[in-house]
């Protein structure tokens, strides 16, 4: 399988695919440090030497706990074996270049330091040491470095003596997604002693949404991705409830909506998306939702405990929705403007073929149809009425029809942006304004990956490396946006994984069985722009690494 048809190597060579040496389990870990007491250590042999070959890696046992095992280039590395961000099993991942990538969402780790290169997640790999005796292979490793499976990057604190009312900050972040998030704590990774703040309008400190839609159920607490603790401890303040109404640039001075002013010496707006609103009779009927925050997505699924639930909208997050209530409620209606869902994003037969998968799980479609009216008695949502007459019972509805970016706020600012209120920046997410970055949904920004041309990616992947790349402009260590665009959707326990840019494709190559489920799609022009796959790992990053590395795959190869 290294070669193309037409004999010549294989633009997916160098990416070895992994994993037929070894056995999966899961668990988590942190570094080795040489100051700790013998017994915290276990040394154990894995195998000898000529088990592994270069460009294979392995998960090994040492008794308590496991450890990926690596060759590359006549060297042994090891690191922890199952990604940080949702516990993937990296021996089913792609080595390449110096770095192990995750087979679920993309996430590349350095195999010397263990250091998370490119995203999703937050924490790096801890990594043991390897040594050869006797033709034997035999690590040595923190024994709770093998049980945690993760490890936080060092972190310097502020030395700035601020008290915390002062309306002066030398970092002021804008939204606390993922881009802020990362943005704060590359900051501190790289040696920022200033002070930090991060603003959100929400009541919860980070949190995973992509799981909102997923897992209905999930508190705020459950979701968190750091803790009060966490932030504390490296000095990152964090003003929840606070919605910023105006940016002055010539003062870098920012008012907050209850008078409260702030002034900044760098800014950086990750403000996301809004959801779009629905036009139609009966707005004060309620129950109707925009799947926003966890409390949203607990009624959702309290009020559609054996009701009647309706979906309005085939994006990916109505269609998550749709996917978890149908094991809680009576009836699940999906209604879309399209003939097919997902269409845009993944093309007319993968669409029909997901579209299958949800009848077969009793949701029913009613597609090219629009809602015309809500319809309550005592206030709360008893019928949705559908533009073409059919009326349908619904106890909650959930209204999933696309977002724009959240940049009203910036209106005067003189921070430009676009016709749809998108911020333009450059590589290193600079905005017209010195000083001034964004990142995340609410940026167009040149990819690689398409010639430098202008993009808005509202993956929660990108939006990490966006953050990484403006906390390394705002320190001066200006750096590019070196990532592929990765992402995800999860529906009845099975995943569909997503690499690329695939917008203006014209034709999908598919191989394997879409009947089945189990199939990859490449989305073509000239070249393969994007893949997608289910049950398929690791097809999806084997091809992030050959678009990472620059190289382009033509149509004919994968035909």
């Amino acid at each position: 399988d290294l070669m193309s048809p037409n004999g010549k190597a294989s633009p997916f060579s160098e990416c070895r695919i992994n994993g037929s040496l070894g056995h999966c389990s899961d668990e988590d870990t942190m570094t080795l440090r040489p100051h700790r007491k013998h017994r915290d250590y276990i040394e154990a042999s894995v195998c000898h030497v000529k088990d592994l070959e270069n460009g294979q890696i392995r998960e090994v046992d040492l008794g308590t706990g496991r450890a990926l095992l690596i060759k590359e280039h006549g060297e042994f590395f090891a690191m922890g074996h199952k990604c940080p961000h949702y516990g993937a099993p990296l021996v089913k991942g792609v080595l390449s270049k110096g770095h192990v990538r995750c087979p679920w969402h993309g996430a590349c780790f350095n195999i010397t330091t263990g250091d998370i290169e490119d995203f999703p997640g937050l924490d790096s790999l801890p990594t043991f040491q390897v040594r050869v005796e006797k033709e034997k292979v035999i690590i040595r490793a923190n024994k709770q470095a093998l049980q945690t499976q993760r490890r936080s990057k060092a972190m310097s604190k502020c030395s700035a003596v601020i008290h915390s009312s002062t309306g002066f900050s030398h970092v002021l972040i804008i939204g606390s997604g993922p881009a802020g998030l990362v943005c704060a704590e590359t900051l501190r990774q790289e040696g920022f002693t200033d002070r930090i703040v991060m603003c959100t309008m929400d009541t919860h400190l980070p949190y995973d949404r992509p799981k909102l839609s997923k897992c209905l159920e999930s508190t705020a607490e459950q979701l968190q991705l750091r803790s009060s603790d966490f932030f504390q401890m490296h000095d990152i303040e964090i003003l929840l409830e606070k919605e910023i109404v105006s940016v002055d640039v010539k003062t870098r001075t920012v008012t907050f909506r209850d008078g409260f002013k702030m002034e900044y010496r760098k800014l950086f707006i990750a403000t996301g998306s809004r959801p779009k609103p629905l036009s139609y009779k009966g707005k004060d009927v309620g129950n109707v939702f925009h799947l926003r925050t966890p409390e949203d997505a607990n009624s959702i699924a309290t009020l559609a405990s054996s009701k009647n639930a309706v979906i309005v909208g085939t994006s990916f997050i109505g269609m998550e929705v749709a996917a978890a209530l149908t094991d809680k409620a009576h009836s699940v209606s999906v209604i879309g403007i399209e003939a097919v869902p997902f269409r845009k994003a993944l093309g007319e037969k993968v669409g029909k073929a997901l579209m299958k998968l949800f009848e077969s799980n009793r949701v029913k479609f009613y597609m090219l149809n629009e809602v015309w009216e809500m319809r309550g008695h005592n206030g709360q949502l008893k019928e949705v009425v559908l533009k073409s007459g059919k009326v349908l019972r619904a106890d909650v509805c959930v209204i999933g029809i696309g977002s724009s970016p959240a940049t009203a706020f910036l209106k005067q600012s003189g921070v430009h942006m676009d016709s749809r209120g998108f911020i333009p920046v450059n590589k290193t997410m600079q905005t017209n304004i010195d000083g001034v970055f964004a990142g995340g949904d609410v940026v167009t920004f040149p990819l690689a990956l398409r010639s430098n041309k202008k993009v808005n990616i509202p993956h929660w992947q990108m939006a990490h490396v966006h953050g990484r790349v403006a906390a390394l402009s705002i320190m001066g260590k200006a750096s590019d946006i070196k990532t592929v665009p990765y992402f995800w959707t999860a529906m009845f326990g099975k995943s569909i994984r997503y690499a690329g840019y695939g917008d203006g494709f014209d034709d999908v190559v598919i191989q394997g069985d879409l009947d089945e489920l189990k199939f990859v799609a490449f989305y073509t022009n000239e070249e393969v722009v994007a893949v997608a796959s289910m049950n398929y790992d690791p097809i999806v990053s084997r091809v992030a690494e050959v678009f990472g590395s620059g190289k382009t795959i033509r149509k004919r190869d994968v035909e």
